[in-house]
């Protein structure tokens, strides 16, 4: 891991970034109190370090037609990588998965998955998901309202901070 260190204009840009990614330089440079092209390079430098990775519109799931939020919690019969690995290769290829979570627990992996309506989860299930080899358990969780739903990190506020980055040159050292 590559450490990173963010002073307070880095923390501002970040900040801003992720309360609106498609900001222009010049809105965010004046936001942040720097001249454009200087903040142009402290962005570059975020993105190259692997602090920003990514921008990307966030999208109304009712508005899209995929209303019903469903937290599936799956079970392994054995643990071997394996089965672990092709479980993973085969979920990630799913696009009803918006997100997925090796766990510790009661479950072996949590799925966060959007589909429009009950209909479309059975099928999903019977289709996909009981289709998996060594499934032992499948226990869905369905989302009556959302609370809270953000991609935001919290950035530190102390004066200067380290954050940590893979960098894969620095593993092959």
């Amino acid at each position: 891991m590559k450490q990173v260190e963010l002073d307070k204009l880095d923390r501002r840009i970040l900040d801003a970034l992720q309360q609106d990614g498609s900001i222009s330089n010049q809105q965010l440079a004046e936001q942040v109190g720097l001249s454009p092209a200087a903040c142009w390079r402290r962005v570059r430098a975020l993105e190259e370090a692997g602090v920003i990775i990514g921008y990307s519109a966030r999208l109304n799931p009712e508005a899209m037609g995929q209303g019903l939020c469903v937290l599936v919690n799956l079970s392994l019969q054995r643990h071997t990588i394996d089965s672990t690995a092709e479980i993973e290769r085969e979920v990630s290829g799913y696009p009803e998965v918006l997100q997925c979570f090796a766990v510790t627990g009661n479950a072996d992996f949590v799925l966060r998955v959007v589909v429009p309506d009950m209909a479309s989860y059975d099928r999903f299930l019977n289709e996909k998901i009981f289709t998996l080899q060594g499934i032992s358990q499948v226990n869905s969780n369905f989302a009556l309202r959302e609370i809270k739903n953000t991609q935001t990190l919290p950035v530190a506020r102390s004066p200067d901070c380290l954050l940590y980055t893979s960098d894969a040159a620095d593993e092959e050292d």
